[in-house]
């Protein structure tokens, strides 16, 4: 299923929009090219939970792009992992906006269901690969 792939390219793609805040947030305070990892005390309290979600997102990225893969090349073909490919990247989005303006408890629950849904397609892939 294509959806897999389209998937991963936006899960992707995803990981870069905390960091578009974290741009921002910068720019106002004035970037300093010379030791841009030493200006984090500096920045606003979002800009600094924006930097956290940039990097959490490559580490949910890494486990998801697996588990898509595994799904495309075991030719998982069923409407939950369809689902489970689309909910990890609304999850994902979800999970970058509730980190930034500070709701703990739906981000945590975006976490939980990003994380699930990767599960489910390793799950699923085991599963079709076996048979």
């Amino acid at each position: 299923m294509i959806i897999f792939l389209y998937s991963i390219a936006a899960a992707a793609v995803l990981i870069y929009i905390p960091f578009l805040v974290v741009g921002y947030a910068r720019a106002r305070t004035g970037y300093d090219t010379s030791a841009p990892r030493a200006m984090f005390d500096k920045l606003p309290p979002y800009a600094q939970r924006a930097t956290w979600a940039h990097q959490n997102s490559f580490e949910a990225f890494m486990i998801f792009a697996a588990a898509a893969l595994m799904a495309y090349v075991t030719s998982v073909n069923s409407s939950t992992a369809a689902v489970a490919a689309i909910a990890f990247v609304a999850a994902r989005l979800l999970y970058s906006i509730f980190y930034i303006v500070n709701i703990p408890l739906l981000r945590s629950l975006m976490f939980a269901i990003g994380s699930l849904s990767s599960g489910t397609l390793i799950f699923l892939s085991i599963i079709q690969a076996t048979r």
